[in-house]
């Protein structure tokens, strides 16, 4: 066949051999490696403050002796068959995971200041890879705090699911919360580059979210223009799920499947973005 002739090849050009599946899996494997790195790096300065834990811990503690106590006896909460402590048990969980990652941009402000991100930006670690370890020491302090309230549910007679399938599931989703809020935090640090900046919008974010959500009253109680902001809060679906797996007679509205795939999807997409808004945090 001729090269002018139609089907030819072209000359000078060579049709692409497919990717080898070795060369995926080692590809894969880097980058799982180079995450788990990062993320051991930042879980690593909780030795050096490890204060930090237990000061974080007195807010969910006040919430549930407090306002959960109270509100258990006076029963002006409609929870269904479950006590209102109980009830509120997994919405404080979430709510610690909340607090704890939405605040966790500032640590790359101070990173910037110090010179570390350059220092991140000219590794060969993707981009992706530093957003999502940086996510996955947000979630190591998360569990810190699911240890906690799980330790204070037990003391106030909260009706828990000992079943381990359970307590891997509120793994997943501890885990998932912390890393979509974290991610979420990192994105408005890109943002915004400044101190200031940040810690006025996170503390405007921290209780619209919490609010806004199922975690200490049924969305059937509010009113109609808040049901919608809710379903359309990603807090909403890690209470559900951590509510159907947390306690012992605890179902979801939405179903777990829904739930996993909103936190994970959302996830997901904010690594991408955030991964694509880390450089910016030095320009």
């Amino acid at each position: 066949m001729k090269p002018s002739e139609p089907g030819a090849p072209r000359a000078g050009l060579v049709d692409p051999a497919p990717p080898h599946p070795g060369n995926i899996l080692t590809m894969v494997a880097g980058f799982v490696t180079k995450t788990l790195v990062i993320a051991e790096l930042e879980a690593r300065k909780l030795r050096h403050d490890a204060t930090e834990l237990l000061t974080r811990a007195i807010q969910p503690a006040l919430w549930l002796l407090v306002f959960g106590e109270v509100f258990t006896r006076m029963r002006m909460i409609p929870t269904g068959n479950l006590r209102y402590i109980d009830f509120m048990a997994p919405g404080i969980l979430a709510q610690s995971v909340l607090f704890i990652s939405i605040f966790y941009g500032i640590a790359i402000i101070w990173e910037r200041d110090l010179g570390i991100v350059h220092k991140f930006l000219a590794s060969p670690a993707p981009r992706a890879a530093l957003v999502l370890g940086k996510a996955l020491s947000a979630a190591v302090r998360a569990l810190s705090q699911a240890v906690f309230i799980y330790a204070l549910s037990l003391v106030l007679g909260v009706k828990l699911n000992g079943n381990p399938l359970a307590l891997l599931g509120v793994l997943v989703i501890v885990i998932l919360g912390a890393a979509f809020f974290s991610t979420l935090s990192l994105i408005i640090a890109c943002l915004v580059k400044t101190r200031e900046r940040f810690m006025g919008i996170g503390q405007i974010l921290t209780m619209p979210l919490f609010f806004a959500s199922n975690a200490i009253y049924p969305i059937s109680i509010m009113p109609g223009w808040l049901r919608v902001i809710a379903h359309a809060n990603p807090l909403t679906y890690e209470v559900d799920a951590l509510r159907a797996l947390m306690l012992a007679k605890g179902t979801s509205a939405y179903g777990l499947g829904l739930d996993l795939a909103v936190l994970a999807g959302a996830t997901t997409l904010f690594v991408i973005i955030g991964s694509k808004l880390y450089p910016n945090v030095v320009r």
